[in-house]
């Protein structure tokens, strides 16, 4: 079964909105982090918003090695309407999320990942079907904006895995523990 995995940017309140906002600067190991989590992805989810927004973005960008990965790979997007901005690989998905994405884990591939997208986020965590979560933790306090944990139902996680960067970001991924 593949692992439906959740990258995400917060800042130290908790808000994941508008991070480029609150990441204004970060190091190698920053980087090294988000290539090591696309190369275990095939799949990626999206909200409208992040659609949007990114399908104005990545399609003419050189930042390396996520324009070419988020370019090439299948893309679904959670919306009720038609995407405007036509955008490589990309769908909308038809019928339920929770259950499109059920479906997806298990079907045959690589990681699903869903990347900036907090609703979506939030929505699979409702549903149980989002395993883990990989979250770059600015040293940043924003002090308003959407936070990833508004809304979502409680829920105990596994440490996998904690790292404090040289520019002080704390890198860390959980699991959902069932």
């Amino acid at each position: 079964m593949r692992k439906v995995v959740s990258t995400l940017f917060l800042s130290l309140d908790g808000v994941a909105e508008s991070a480029d906002k609150f990441c204004v600067d970060w190091d190698e190991v920053v980087d090294a982090n988000g290539a090591a989590i696309i190369a275990t992805q095939d799949t990626v989810i999206l909200g409208r918003r992040s659609y949007d927004e990114w399908s104005e973005f990545w399609p003419g960008s050189d930042i390396e090695p996520f324009a070419t990965f988020i370019n090439e790979v299948p893309k679904y997007v959670a919306t009720s309407s038609p995407l405007e901005r036509p955008w490589h690989n990309a769908s909308v998905i038809e019928g339920g999320l929770v259950e499109f994405v059920r479906s997806l884990k298990d079907s045959e591939g690589g990681d699903i990942g869903v990347h900036a997208s907090i609703s979506v986020v939030q929505a699979l965590l409702a549903g149980g079907v989002l395993d883990e979560v990989r979250l770059a933790v600015a040293p940043a306090v924003v002090g308003q904006g959407k936070r990833l944990w508004d809304g979502v139902p409680p829920m105990r996680w596994e440490t996998m895995r904690s790292v404090t960067t040289p520019s002080g970001y704390l890198l860390a991924d959980y699991r959902v523990s069932r």
